[in-house]
């Protein structure tokens, strides 16, 4: 049995080091889908199981003589590594809706809730460290609270910056921020859902009056709404033109779905010729009705098309036609023109919402609801091919890791700074793939990755570098709990979560009058929190927890990798 023993002990070997890295990856998964009063941690728990398998190698004899259950340079390549593939996957998923989301009136007055949390975040770590760290005089303090404001607002790739920054700034050995992150974390959960709970009564919010708003506002829309009309050709210009000629001349969306010829009924396509006298079926959007009538005819009142209406299917359709790529929603007119709702947008493994301003990617997942006929119209304009996108193209990924690693090692010389700025091994990534997702398709380049192979290699990178942060971190966790400021960290994390999101989300609720299903939204994607989400799904019947969430995403990530290092650097060197 010394061979089994071995692989437990010998702490040098590479078997040794990949059971310990599958036992903590594989228990952490299973413990993170266990649910605490309906909250599950989920890829999370691999920390706390990595930080108990360290403590244990530690205290029991069994650590090497960097007192770590594995080499720390194999701890710190597996650290780093699920880092810089976990960023990647989450800027190519943040990227396309990255720069839309301040095109609009709405979505910047969101963004402007979203930065408001960021740094009211970071005002109440910096106040707690000067109220109750400063007088000691340690230099560890700051970049523990730093750890313990990243657990605080459950966001792991800030965590991931922040230790990449201590790196490059130096002078504090071996200290593992990860303790403090671990602390504040299970608390951090809690405070995001309950500050959503406290403000609904501070401000005597009715869910069911928040629903009936959403429904109004809902309502009625010009741009979306359709219009059927039957329309004579009395324009000799356009007899004997084909049907796609006629949309180009017009320069408006319609469909024609039946037209009355010599006395016959026709189901067009694009290729049909339309002649002088001919009875149209038209749908169009209602703002477009007075052009298309102006150009085409005469509208005839009262006719009966006979039509059979076929059965209503929902169904999701995939884009892979290069043709819509980087179209709007709004030129598209899938209810006004095509007659079919479009009620969800899958991008990344991120659910969208339809705005008119938001446009088509390839590789985006539609979910179509309509008549039969209608959906399969709809499926054939935006190609639905699978089979096109079952490969995704990894060496423009990795390519893309790559200009992101030389972008993020790239010295920056900044004024009253002892060392030159990096973005590192966190920014670099996240920055390139925002810019790929947001415009590779300018460039004709390829860089799809389908919304599973995202989710996998997220998943995968986040519980490579958690398992490898618990690792290390476990060798001191339980003396920085007991002999240390771990129950401090615990309440600081607590007021950390809580106190900017209640500020802002009262501001959010009584300056800019958000709705509050919206708001628990923004709330959820300002701290980068699932959990929390799926707590504001639960809560309402509608989409608008989603539209909040999305739309604050992008750029409340981007914040808080970037505020991790910036704090790191100019105020820890």
């Amino acid at each position: 049995m010394d061979w089994l023993i071995n692989i437990f002990t010998d702490t040098s070997s590479l078997a040794h080091i990949m059971v310990l890295i599958a036992i903590v990856i594989s228990a952490g998964v299973a413990l993170g889908k266990v649910k605490f009063a309906g909250i599950s941690l989920g890829v999370t728990f691999v920390l706390f199981v990595g930080i108990l398998v360290g403590h244990i190698y530690t205290h029991s004899g069994m650590a090497n003589e960097e007192n770590l259950a594995a080499p720390g340079q194999v701890l710190n390549f597996i650290q780093d590594f699920g880092l810089i593939l976990f960023v990647y996957c989450i800027g190519l998923q943040v990227g396309p809706g990255f720069f839309q989301s301040f095109k609009s009136g709405g979505g910047m007055k969101m963004n402007y809730i979203a930065i408001g949390i960021v740094l009211l975040n970071v005002a109440v770590m910096l106040g707690l460290y000067y109220l109750v760290f400063a007088s000691k005089g340690d230099k560890n303090d700051l970049p523990m609270m730093v750890g313990v404001l990243y657990g605080a607002i459950t966001n792991t790739p800030g965590l991931g910056a922040a230790q990449e920054a201590l790196k490059t700034v130096g002078g504090f050995g071996d200290l593992n921020i990860a303790s403090g992150y671990a602390c504040a974390y299970p608390l951090g959960v809690v405070g995001i859902i309950g500050s959503m709970i406290l403000l609904r009564f501070i401000c005597k919010i009715s869910l069911k009056d928040e629903e009936e708003e959403i429904r109004k506002l809902q309502e009625d829309n010009p741009h979306a709404k359709p219009h059927r009309m039957s329309i004579k050709v009395t324009n000799h210009s356009i007899d004997g033109k084909k049907l796609s000629q006629i949309r180009e001349f017009l320069n408006r969306t319609f469909v024609c779905t039946r037209i009355l010829k010599d006395g016959n009924y026709i189901t067009p396509s694009h290729d049909t010729v339309v002649g002088y006298g001919d009875l149209l079926n038209l749908v169009c959007a209602e703002d477009d009705s007075d052009a298309v009538l102006a150009f085409l005819g005469e509208t005839v009142e009262g006719y009966d098309w006979k039509e059979e209406r076929s059965e209503t299917v929902s169904r999701r359709i995939l884009v892979t036609q290069n043709s819509v790529n980087g179209k709007t929603f709004g030129e598209m007119h899938f209810s006004s023109v095509y007659g079919v709702n479009v009620t969800r947008i899958t991008r990344q493994g991120m659910e969208l919402f339809a705005d008119r301003a938001l446009r088509i990617q390839i590789g985006d997942r539609l979910l179509v609801v309509g008549e039969k006929e209608a959906v399969e119209r709809v499926a054939n304009v935006l190609g639905n091919s699978v089979k096109r996108l079952d490969h995704p193209n990894i060496g423009a990924i990795f390519l893309g890791i790559l200009l992101g690693i030389v972008l993020g090692m790239l010295p920056i010389a900044i004024p009253g700074m002892s060392v030159p700025l990096k973005l590192g091994l966190a920014g670099g990534p996240l920055i390139i793939a925002i810019l790929i997702g947001a415009y590779a398709y300018k460039l004709h380049l390829n860089t799809y990755m389908t919304s599973g192979a995202n989710l996998f290699i997220r998943e995968l990178g986040l519980a490579l570098f958690l398992a490898a942060v618990g690792i290390k971190a476990g060798a001191t966790f339980w003396s920085t709990v007991t002999n240390g400021d771990g129950l401090t960290y615990v309440w600081c994390g607590f007021l950390i979560t809580t106190i900017p999101l209640l500020i802002m989300g009262f501001v959010a609720r009584k300056v800019y009058k958000f709705n509050y299903f919206t708001l628990m939204g923004m709330m959820a994607g300002a701290t980068t929190d699932p959990p929390a989400l799926g707590y504001a799904n639960m809560t309402s019947s509608t989409d608008a927890p989603n539209v909040g969430y999305s739309t604050v995403y992008p750029l409340s990530m981007f914040l808080r990798i970037l505020c991790a290092q910036a704090i790191i650097l100019f105020l820890c060197t």
